[in-house]
């Protein structure tokens, strides 16, 4: 009889103790790896595309390059390209790429939004860039150097910024 008691007592004491288990673990983690999930998930986005990107550093600049060509790229059919192969479909040109995405702040850039410029000065967007984050650009431009990785701050692409757009959601 004392056993039976025992035992009852200890398999009550085991299911309050697994219900309890359940019901914190369901509770403690569910909502936080939710939250990393979608965090890993952009971070992951903007390394796939900038992997990609860096696939072709040195690939040779040509001004109206062929949409889908990795023999050559002028700023906007790069971006399309890298972004196309992470899953992210954007329009060909770069001022079509501008009205794409959210509006960011110069100083809300993060990795993976593309920057816009008007190097020519004549209030018309003229090139796009991907930020990569610690004041870096991946991107092409003239012939003679193609795809490369820049500085941002106090360069002609800093100088002529005219905005920037999130299109890793």
């Amino acid at each position: 009889m004392i056993n039976t008691k025992k035992n009852r007592i200890g398999k009550t004491l085991a299911g309050i103790t697994l219900s309890l288990s359940i019901a914190f673990s369901g509770s403690m983690f569910a909502a936080p790896q939710s939250a990393q999930a979608a965090e890993v998930s952009t971070v992951s986005t903007a390394d796939n595309i900038f992997e990609t990107g860096k696939q072709f550093l040195g690939v040779p600049y040509k001004f109206g390059a062929k949409s889908g060509s990795t023999s050559s790229f002028d700023c906007s059919s790069f971006v399309q390209y890298i972004y196309k192969e992470n899953g992210i479909k954007l329009p060909r040109s770069s001022r079509q790429q501008s009205k794409v995405g959210e509006s960011v702040s110069k100083s809300q850039l993060q990795p993976g939004d593309l920057v816009f410029s008007d190097t020519n000065k004549d209030g018309v967007i003229n090139h796009v860039s991907v930020y990569m984050g610690e004041d870096q650009l991946l991107h092409t431009y003239r012939k003679g150097i193609g795809v490369t990785i820049t500085k941002f701050e106090g360069t002609t692409w800093d100088k002529t910024f005219v905005e920037a757009r999130r299109v890793i959601k």
